[in-house]
């Protein structure tokens, strides 16, 4: 490839890391953990939308570092559980687990193109819905259905918002 694919595709790690005010790193998450804990109560067509992975897909590619993505995604997973009604963890390990692979994913290829950034939201959206599911039978116990057409296309519309939300928290990031 010539040095502008190369750029595209792995990129310098130096130029393209992220960097967040410590009240961005704690508030857009807290923010998002309340909107999916209290908002879908009025309405619950706001139910179907899942900020806090979004938040957590979002700051993970950024900061292109696994350990910061593990813990971004633990932390947000485990801050959600003890808001929900789920057992705590699940959450947690979810998350954490997308956490790492959108951090490993945003280390190897440039995640600035919105159409890119929809994609991996989907893929992401998808990842933690099968993952949740497995871990739910495996670990609880639990017989609950795994409904694939639904899972698609919540996943798109996870993904639309996402690239909406990822432009805003865009402007949030700190000039380099």
């Amino acid at each position: 490839m010539n040095e502008s694919g190369d750029r595209i595709l792995v990129g310098n790690q130096r130029e393209q890391v992220s960097r967040f005010r410590a009240r961005v790193l704690l508030f857009v998450p807290l923010a998002a953990i309340l909107f999916q804990v209290y908002l879908p109560r009025p309405f619950p067509f706001l139910g179907y939308l899942e900020l806090p992975l979004l938040v957590t897909i979002y700051f993970a590619l950024m900061r292109r570092s696994q350990i910061g993505g593990l813990f971004v995604g633990a932390l947000i997973g485990l801050a959600q559980d003890s808001l929900s009604t789920k057992p705590v963890g699940m959450f947690g390990i979810v998350k954490t687990l997308v956490g790492y692979f959108a951090a490993s994913v945003g280390l190897r290829i440039d995640v600035e193109h919105p159409f890119i950034r929809l994609v991996l939201t989907f893929f992401f959206y998808f990842f933690h819905q099968v993952l949740y599911w497995v871990l739910s039978r495996g670990l609880l116990g639990e017989q609950i259905a795994f409904e694939i057409r639904q899972t698609l296309v919540l996943g798109l519309l996870n993904a639309i918002v996402g690239v909406a939300v990822f432009h805003f928290l865009d402007k949030l990031r700190e000039p380099a």
